[in-house]
């Protein structure tokens, strides 16, 4: 990655390790690649006893990647990336059949010191995100906006800046309109990174809220890895991933709420296998 990277990457790796992985319901995915550039995955997802599935089907050629996927709802969403027509550039446009009114298209631009990206939804009166990023890969400021062009009005606005260094990330978020403030800190405990401690702390001004999360990793051994996190509402949760094999892996979550012990409480099974 060049420069400071987009906007989104602002506190993403502290969010990663806060959320990435957790998962409640059984789930099983396959995927496979062939030399050609061809790749096939396969989902099956219970929620609730209720199963879906869904097949995707990937084709990369030089600069440009399909993505098409087929639900059990009928749905055919398909993305089509193309990077590079400009040096350090990328190009997203993505849609959904039936829903012709969820098409988007996604430009972006990584240089040295500055990133740029803009989000165009492909309908009448969209919603144009814009956001820009300044800085180096140490340190990033940036602004996002989404313009309602229905309204003539800003249907939201933030601001963020980030530290970057081998052995921690810190960031600081004004996001919904600046009334939401999201700091977080992340510190790796190794050189690997395996092995990370983190925080984020969320105060909602508008009605004087705050939520405070502390979590980490753990590598128990090369292939398996637990995590765990806690908030003041009380929510308990924790994860173990084991790699059974190169990119397959076997994860167990679950989740508890000490303040209201008569629920149940949530487990869930994921296994992604790529032979």
């Amino acid at each position: 990655m060049r420069g400071p990277g987009l906007f989104s990457d602002i506190g993403k790796k502290a969010k990663d390790l806060l959320n990435k992985d957790y998962t409640y319901d059984p789930k099983l995915t396959i995927s496979t690649y062939s030399a050609s550039g061809v790749g096939l995955t396969a989902a099956a997802v219970n929620k609730g006893g209720v199963y879906t599935f869904d097949v995707g089907s990937q084709y990369k050629y030089k600069n440009t990647l399909i993505d098409v996927k087929v639900d059990t709802n009928s749905n055919i969403s398909t993305t089509l990336t193309i990077t590079d027509i400009v040096p350090y550039s990328k190009a997203i446009a993505s849609f959904k059949i039936p829903d012709y009114n969820s098409g988007k298209l996604e430009l972006q631009y990584l240089h040295d010191h500055a990133s740029f990206a803009s989000v165009v939804a492909l309908k009448q009166s969209p919603v144009v995100d814009l956001s820009v990023t300044l800085g180096t890969k140490a340190a990033a400021f940036g602004v996002e906006a989404g313009f309602d062009t229905a309204s003539g009005n800003f249907a939201k606005y933030t601001l963020g800046i980030g530290l970057t260094k081998p052995e921690y990330n810190a960031s600081i978020v004004l996001e919904d309109k600046l009334d939401t403030l999201r700091a977080s800190y992340l510190h790796h405990l190794d050189e690997k990174q395996k092995t990370s401690a983190v925080a984020e702390i969320v105060r909602q001004f508008s009605a004087n809220k705050n939520i405070v999360t502390i979590g980490g990793q753990y590598e128990l051994d090369p292939l398996t890895t637990v995590k765990a996190r806690f908030n003041n509402s009380g929510k308990v949760t924790a994860l173990l991933q084991h790699e059974l094999k190169p990119k397959s892996f076997l994860t167990l979550a679950g989740e508890f709420d000490t303040k209201a012990l008569e629920k149940a409480p949530k487990f869930g099974l994921a296994l992604a296998l790529k032979p």
